[in-house]
């Protein structure tokens, strides 16, 4: 690391500032600071990355632990203050290459540049005591379920209630513990490549440090490891590879897309699963990718772009409004509709502090204006794919039985997994993001 870890330690305030204190995105934010900061060395980006992803991630649980060791709540601090104190218990607690005497006095010096000289000594005085007790910390007792979860995990209060009406506690706790783990970047080939062209990309990557090591369970994935700037790898901007989780890769080829066939991707942003879509459908087959705004459908556009394909359409259409032109003609429609996001936490980790009780009980109205349209766009004897990237049931089992006896639409997701024609993927079994997708087929009058 560079001497100037100061300067460092104010990229990671500046971006936690910008998500806790202005309520930004975390991903785009980080992002942002990263592409700014590119001539930094390798290392000092790495810190930048986990100190902003591990103090967001574990948020709750470090206010917990400031409220033990400070007299002032973290609730009442200054915001610059607080966000520095964060950052630094998550330092203390969780990055053991950084001596705690060190985190102190970065700390200190943090305030004092930001012109908190009269708060600099609060600053030391909290952590320096943190420093001294942290071997002393204990877990809530579990007798107190919703509050133990809670903190150990760093889920709101609501959301752990929320998860213990539809899963057991042992569950809900191994499902909290995955989105825990840093999972790596999963991608995939274009299709059609020879193993020859795939070898040649993986040496590629493997030249730029990159570890990479094929799925386990499902050969068409690849684990990218060790990887920073995936988009700037040999292949990438060829269209040579992109990134998908395999939950999306499984639930595309779900659909059992052919060649020839005509698909629409209803809520396509960004476009992973119409580019996967395309390659299945080939040449002999189109794509019409829709979302609701222009800006979704220039991202859609540019990945269509880079993966070269040609028979993609990509429109900017508001799902909720039916189009009566396209009733009846598609051979398969996807419907990855707008939810929850429970599923992807260990990802987008501040999902869990943007969520709101509200918004989780009104999605499925919305799912459900979306679906009413998707089915009448399929033709008789066509597909309808159902997905989302939560783990609410509400949104997905309950929306899959909405489908089947209000829609008259048939399951026809029928495997050893799938018996009820759908498929739920929870990470701390499948080591994926949680994901549903549910497979219809409009019965031929």
């Amino acid at each position: 690391m560079t001497d100037n870890t100061t300067n460092i330690r104010e990229v990671v305030l500046d971006v936690l500032l910008e998500v806790l204190e202005n309520h930004n995105l975390s991903h785009i934010v980080l992002k942002q600071a990263l592409e700014k900061y590119l001539f930094l060395e390798r290392q000092d980006r790495a810190f930048i990355t986990r100190c902003v992803e591990g103090t967001l991630e574990y948020r709750i649980q470090i206010d917990a632990v400031l409220d033990r060791f400070s007299k002032v709540k973290t609730a009442k601090m200054k915001p610059v203050i607080r966000e520095i104190l964060r950052m630094s218990v998550y330092q203390i607690l969780y990055m053991e290459r950084v001596p705690d005497s060190a985190v102190c006095n970065e700390a200190v010096k943090l305030a004092k540049k930001r012109k908190f000289q009269g708060l600099s000594g609060f600053v030391n005085g909290v952590l320096r005591k943190l420093s001294g007790g942290k071997e002393t910390l204990k877990r809530p007792d579990k007798k107190n379920k919703v509050l133990y979860l809670s903190v150990t995990y760093s889920m709101p209060e609501w959301l752990v209630k929320h998860f213990l009406t539809e899963y057991s506690f042992e569950e809900t706790e191994q499902i909290f513990a995955a989105f825990m783990q840093v999972r790596p970047v999963t991608m995939r080939f274009r299709l059609g490549l020879s193993d020859k062209e795939k070898e040649a990309v993986i040496r590629g990557m493997e030249e730029k440090g990159c570890v990479v090591e094929q799925h386990a369970f499902f050969p068409m994935a690849y684990y990218l490891k060790n990887c920073e700037n995936v988009t700037e790898l040999p292949g990438f901007a060829e269209g040579l590879f992109t990134l998908q989780d395999v939950s999306s890769m499984e639930a595309v080829l779900s659909a059992g897309i052919k060649p020839g066939d005509k698909v629409l991707d209803i809520c396509a942003a960004p476009g992973g699963k119409t580019v996967l879509a395309a390659e299945l459908a080939t040449e002999k087959g189109q794509v019409l990718s829709r979302d609701v705004s222009e800006k979704k459908t220039v991202l859609i556009e540019d990945y269509v772009n880079r993966m070269g394909l040609n028979n993609v359409t990509v429109e900017a259409a508001d799902a909720t409004v039916f189009d009566a032109s396209l009733e009846n003609t598609m051979d398969v429609v996807l419907a990855d509709v707008p939810c929850s996001g429970l599923g992807v936490m260990g990802r987008k980790r501040d999902i869990r502090y943007r969520q709101k009780e509200e918004a989780l009980m009104e999605l499925p109205k919305l799912q459900k204006e979306i679906v009413k349209n998707a089915v009448r766009y399929v033709k008789p004897g066509g597909i309808l794919l159902y997905s989302t990237c939560t783990l609410n049931r509400a949104e997905n089992e309950d929306m899959a039985a909405f489908i089947e006896k209000e829609l008259l639409m048939k399951p026809v997701l029928k495997n050893t997994t799938a018996e009820k024609g759908y498929v739920r993927l929870t990470p701390h079994v499948q080591d994926t993001d949680g994901f549903f997708f549910a497979r219809f087929r409009k019965e031929e009058k």
